[in-house]
């Protein structure tokens, strides 16, 4: 079965414990909706840097990553419908969808 990559984008962190408590049910409740697709949950991303061949900027990019996880799907249209479940998609942000190829 292909691997998918969910890489996001954006979002905003919660202001308070309580929501703090109310974003992570969300998240847990939807990986865990995921089930044995889900192979990696990923972890939040912190400031990213870019490394070109003659410099490297520290200031995230373009489109900064805010975090990342990896499920199996049989194609790139269920790994899409899975993400559009995804709680940052409330918060403003966004998920990037593309299959990790095999070598």
């Amino acid at each position: 079965m292909p691997k998918f990559m969910f890489i996001y984008h954006g979002g905003k962190a919660p202001e308070s414990p309580e929501a703090v408590e109310k974003v992570m049910a969300a998240w847990q409740g939807w990986l865990g909706g995921i089930g044995a697709g889900l192979i990696d949950g990923g972890n939040p991303a912190g400031m990213s840097s870019t490394v070109f061949a003659d410099r490297v900027e520290e200031n995230g990019g373009s489109n900064p990553v805010s975090g990342y996880t990896l499920v199996d799907a049989a194609d790139k249209a269920a790994a899409v419908k899975i993400a559009q479940g995804c709680p940052i998609l409330e918060d403003g942000g966004s998920v990037e969808v593309a299959e990790a190829m095999e070598m």
